[in-house]
């Protein structure tokens, strides 16, 4: 039977993963929101944002429940991560802030070219800082450089973050979400020179991020030893990077051949198992090499308490985010792509035919 401190853990790995598979992606328009180019560049900015648009603060709900429950249930942990690493966690908290700001007032300020610009560049360029603290941030924890001696951050506030590795982590962190995004907005897109715009960003991107990923890999022998053992040597490493590899190999060709609801699938899959990765390898520190999930853990009334909250919390939340994306998504959000190849085609030519 899983002990109470596991399953909270549990919990906030998989908020982290809803994290980065929703606000990642909002993460990534940003990216090409700052690139957009070409004769249909407003149009590839409006895409991004009428997607992003309902539910771009919805997704931030993740990141605080992490938060919320590493103080709770882990204090030692949050006393650690946030002394050791609060100059990469204050920059990514500005870049949040600044990009939700942005995002806003481009939407309401006036809508001169001069104000839109303005308005754009802080939004596209907090977009991209923002994942990368928060790749620096999760490769400091997972390096093994926070060192506690007595509760006390015994590494200072700069030796952990900076390093090349979790520069490296930071910089896939980037280009994974920038990816997704990409793969995102071609399902996202109506217009088929649309879709092909981001069809041609998403299998760069993927390009991009098989580099960062092989320079990531060959930084942490040194930069994280215990992950790289973890991922290379376990029992579970050869399957998990197996299946890594077929959700990468197929997302990227299920976006070759134009099944965009499959390759959306595959690449949140992808993500998904590159994170379990990154735990199962790092099991059972929170941060490696002095806290460990055991001995952070809160009284077990407080991790009582907290996993009731959680569950009635929970009977609130997820029926409202589903009705949220359905609305706002449509019928195909939870579609896997696994339908007949060139329905979804069909059905966004009738749709088309339909608004004229």
């Amino acid at each position: 039977m899983l002990s109470l401190e596991l399953i909270i853990a549990g919990v906030m790995l998989v908020a982290l993963i809803f994290y980065a598979l929703l606000a990642g992606a909002d993460f990534g328009g940003g990216v090409w929101d700052l690139f957009a180019t070409g004769p249909r560049a407003s149009q590839q900015r409006t895409l991004i944002a009428s997607a992003i648009g309902p539910i771009w603060e919805a997704n931030h709900v993740w990141v605080i429940l992490v938060i919320v429950l590493l103080f709770t249930a882990f204090p030692p942990a949050f006393v650690a991560i946030m002394t050791a690493l609060h100059i990469p966690l204050t920059v990514m908290l500005i870049g949040i802030v600044l990009r939700g700001a942005a995002f806003t007032f481009r939407a309401y300020d006036s809508q001169s070219d001069a104000v839109q610009r303005r308005w754009s560049r802080v939004f596209a360029i907090s977009s991209v800082i923002t994942p990368i603290m928060l790749g620096v941030c999760i490769g400091a924890i997972a390096s093994g450089a926070i060192t506690v001696a007595n509760g006390v951050v015994t590494s200072g506030f700069f030796t952990a973050w900076l390093a090349p590795f979790p520069w490296a982590v930071g910089v896939f962190a980037l280009v994974q979400f920038a990816f997704l995004a990409a793969v995102y907005l071609t399902v996202e897109a109506t217009d088929d020179a649309l879709r092909e715009d981001f069809r041609r960003r998403g299998l760069g991107a993927a390009i991009a991020l098989g580099v960062v990923a092989l320079v990531v890999f060959l930084l942490s022998a040194s930069g994280a030893p215990r992950i790289r053992a973890g991922i290379s040597a376990s029992p579970w490493a050869w399957p998990l990077q197996i299946s890594t590899g077929i959700a990468a190999l197929g997302a990227i060709g299920a976006l070759w051949r134009r099944h965009f609801l499959l390759a959306r699938t595959l690449a949140a899959a992808q993500i998904t198992l590159i994170l379990l990765g990154w735990a199962a390898a790092q099991y059972p520190y929170l941060v490696e090499p002095d806290i460990t999930i055991f001995d952070a853990a809160a009284p077990a009334i407080t991790l009582q308490l907290l996993l009731t909250a959680l569950s009635v919390g929970a009977l609130l939340l997820f029926p409202s985010l589903y009705v949220l994306f359905r609305i706002f998504k449509g019928p195909d959000v939870f579609s896997l792509g696994l339908r007949v190849p060139g329905a979804n085609r069909q059905r966004d030519e009738a749709r088309h035919a339909s608004d004229q």
